[in-house]
């Protein structure tokens, strides 16, 4: 088998695995999604601080290894050519059949809730495998190679239905890639076995913290050196399914630069507050609060290199990019047809030049943006230098996000502010693209 033949297989072979898996499954019930109980223990959580208390799982090593395992770098092109394969193509289709089928018609319950369905969010898992993707076929994954572009693509088709329970099926996978990418043999052997069979553990990947200007790589969350480990202080903001996650991989300051550390949320002083926000309420996010958390030596990720941190940041900044394509297209896909239909004077709306324009001005925005995205993914799965590609790709859809779920609740104009219509939900959703940290990685 040729090297080309056989990276198809191992890295883009998911495809057909997802499509098998998504034939049986039934069109989501719209009705009863949230059960009382669950609704009232999810209320119950804003009555204060209340520690995770998610401890049934015991993380422990299976298998030793005696070094880890890492994804090769994808093959380059000759040519500059974005065009998805056949693997990754079948993949974007399943995806957005599972978005479409199973995402859009209950976003507006799971926003109303703030909370994704557990039968959702376990079928996003079992069915369409997303945190199987990048995590290689030794580990019990279904990849050898580097997966961004294919990550891109995932995320950008899951917000295409919602981004709210978008981010809610991704938020694990952020911490499997996390522990592919920078992991050493121990923590891939203790924690990764979890996350390649049918009971994903909930998790997240938190960094952000709720002040003005907030800068990923200036942390008021601090970890210092005692008795062999590490202390960890602070809080993150706006972490998804916090009160349910088992794991964490946490941003903190260590002696002045920026490092990830592994914390099971079992660890003593591990708390969260509920924190439902403006957009991304399917989240269910909730504020983490770390108070004098003791951490053994090995919860350190990469070793604290400054380069891995860097590296996290621009791949998540990647997948948010993603999420805004995704979401943004949602908005144009809607608008087209409301513009057209819609009467005004005897006319369609869309015969204003005005109108026409706005919605022109969205299809190219978001063609431009969505170019961006891909090129850094696809350096980054390559090994190429993306530190420039990635930055592009978040001004662009942090910018553009932003004025492209304005734009459709214009469009609309007074169905653009009440609920009967998705803009409005999509507007608050885009608004998160251009603040959040972490959280998803690609």
């Amino acid at each position: 088998m040729s090297g080309r033949n056989r990276r198809g297989r191992d890295a883009m072979g998911v495809g057909l695995a997802a499509l098998n898996r998504l034939a049986g499954v039934p069109v989501l019930d719209r009705l009863n999604l949230r059960k009382p109980l669950e609704r009232a223990v999810y209320r119950g959580a804003k009555n204060g601080f209340r520690g995770v208390g998610v401890a049934n799982r015991t993380f422990a090593a299976v298998q030793q290894r005696n070094q880890p395992e890492r994804p090769s770098t994808a093959g380059g092109r000759d040519l500059f050519d974005l065009t998805p394969t056949d693997e990754q193509q079948m993949i974007a289709e399943a995806t957005a059949e599972f978005a479409a089928e199973q995402l859009r018609p209950v976003a507006e319950q799971a926003d109303t809730d703030c909370a994704t369905s557990p039968e959702l969010l376990k079928r996003s898992v079992v069915e369409l495998g997303v945190t199987l993707v990048g995590v290689p076929e030794s580990l019990g994954g279904m990849g050898a190679e580097r997966s961004a572009t294919t990550g891109v693509l995932v995320a950008e088709a899951l917000a295409h239905g919602d981004m709210g329970q978008a981010v809610a099926c991704l938020a694990p996978a952020a911490v499997s890639n996390a522990l592919v990418l920078w992991g050493d043999e121990q923590q891939q052997a203790t924690y990764l076995p979890a996350f390649v069979g049918d009971d994903v553990p909930a998790a997240a990947l938190a960094v952000l913290e709720a002040r003005p200007l907030f800068d990923p790589f200036v942390l008021r969350t601090t970890a210092r050196r005692a008795g062999g480990g590490f202390v960890l202080d602070g809080a993150k903001a706006l972490v998804p399914r916090a009160a349910e996650a088992e794991l964490f991989v946490v941003a903190a300051d260590l002696e002045g630069e920026p490092a990830l550390f592994v914390v099971e949320s079992g660890t003593t002083g591990v708390q969260f507050e509920a924190e439902p926000a403006m957009g991304l309420r399917a989240a269910a996010t909730a504020k983490l609060i770390l108070d004098n958390v003791a951490l053994p030596a090995n919860a350190l990720l990469g070793d604290g290199r400054p380069e891995v941190y860097r590296e996290c940041i621009r791949l998540s900044r990647i997948g948010w990019a993603a999420l805004a394509c995704g979401t943004g297209k949602a908005v144009l896909d809607y608008v087209i047809p409301y513009v057209n239909e819609r009467e005004a004077f005897g006319e369609p709306i869309s015969h204003r030049q005005a109108v026409a324009f706005k919605v022109a001005d969205i299809a190219i925005e978001l063609a431009g943006a969505r170019l961006a995205t891909l090129r850094a993914a696809a350096r980054a799965e390559q090994g190429l230098s993306y530190a420039r590609e990635a930055g592009i790709a978040r001004r662009l859809t942090s910018e553009y996000g932003m004025k492209i779920g304005s734009d459709g609740v214009q469009l609309l104009g007074g169905h653009g502010f009440v609920k009967e219509h998705p803009v409005e939900r999509w507007y608050r959703d885009l608004r998160a693209c251009a603040l959040m940290e972490g959280v998803v990685l690609v």
